[in-house]
């Protein structure tokens, strides 16, 4: 960032008074220009025991299979940023359900919730940033085509979850291992769903 947004004063990384971090501050207006993580919300899919993935047709990981899900908008709840994003990216309507997973990113400044969902129809097709969509069940999940480890581990948790018939919350943090992006460690949290809908 070099400019201010709101005067168009030249921009200094300085640590405010009171802060503890590096901010970009504009020299002439004074305003502090906070950049602050990414809320990404999602779901599941599901329909006749089977879930709905997208192959991505953008970078990054174009060609990669993933869980429908995408940034927030300004005044927008998650659960609605679920919903719009499965229609956007797979033309589907989906009723959302309980929150299935929460995990921090730091090292992307990313925020993912993905929730449980149900498919209201079984009609779906490529939105424009997907290059297919497809059901598919436990076993012929793309495991090794999947575009994020944070979709690996959700839906890890989501077949281990309806292999013994039980519903989890699941929340915890996605952290870099050695400093190496492609080898993540998973620090990860449970909470039991007490009187949860069955159906999910």
């Amino acid at each position: 960032m070099k400019f201010c947004s709101g005067c168009g004063g030249p921009i200094s990384q300085i640590v405010p008074k009171g802060d503890d971090r590096l901010r970009h501050v504009c020299q002439q207006c004074g305003t502090i220009h906070y950049q602050n993580p990414k809320v990404v919300a999602g779901c599941i899919p599901e329909w006749e025991g089977r879930i709905l993935l997208c192959r991505r047709a953008i970078e990054p990981r174009h060609g990669s299979w993933t869980l429908p899900a995408g940034y927030m908008e300004n005044g927008e709840t998650t659960m609605a940023c679920a919903a719009r994003e499965t229609l956007e990216e797979a033309c589907a309507k989906v009723e959302i359900g309980p929150l299935f997973s929460f995990f921090s990113i730091p090292h992307i400044n990313q925020i993912y919730l993905i929730y449980r969902g149900k498919l209201l129809e079984e009609q779906y097709a490529p939105g424009y940033e997907s290059l297919e969509v497809s059901l598919f069940g436990a076993d012929d999940i793309p495991w090794d085509e999947l575009a994020f480890p944070v979709i690996g581990k959700t839906l890890e948790l989501y077949w281990r979850d309806r292999a013994d018939n039980h519903q989890r919350v699941y929340s915890g943090d996605i952290l870099r291992r050695d400093g190496k992006p492609g080898n993540p460690h998973f620090r990860i949290s449970t909470q039991d769903i007490k009187d949860a809908d069955s159906d999910l």
